[in-house]
């Protein structure tokens, strides 16, 4: 079975996070530059059977966008240009960070691990994935 990318897109990385084969479990892959994502994306997909990408949608606890929000309506464009057979879903990614955080906090990381912002939007992918495939 084809697995799924999932995709923290930040201004400046992304953190990115795959499932196993069998769409059971997320697993944190990479942090990468913003933009380097494409090209990282072109090599993966030429190495995993990858059939769908998810990318995390900045919300406000209300449900409207936020300032964040048109740089990954942008970035999603772009991807369906780039990549036109993949399905691309769009999750909520509210409170990804603050989960990812205190996630990082309860495995005893010490202080300087968990200042990695890298770290928190690679989990933060885990979380926008796993989320993506419990609801289905």
């Amino acid at each position: 079975m084809p697995r799924i990318i999932a995709i923290d897109y930040g201004t400046k990385r992304c953190g990115i996070a795959v499932s196993d084969p069998l769409r059971i479990i997320a697993n944190g892959l990479t942090t990468v530059h913003s933009k380097d994502i494409i090209s990282f994306l072109e090599n993966y997909f030429s190495e995993e059977e990858t059939d769908t990408i998810v990318v995390g949608m900045p919300k406000r606890m209300s449900g409207e966008e936020t300032h964040a929000s048109a740089p990954v309506k942008n970035f999603v464009a772009v991807l369906k240009k780039k990549f036109p057979g993949m399905k691309i879903e769009l999750v909520d990614e509210r409170f990804t960070s603050k989960i990812a955080k205190r996630a990082i906090l309860e495995t005893g990381a010490k202080k300087k691990d968990r200042q990695k912002k890298e770290l928190v939007d690679k989990i933060s992918a885990v979380i926008i994935l796993q989320s993506y495939m419990e609801s289905f």
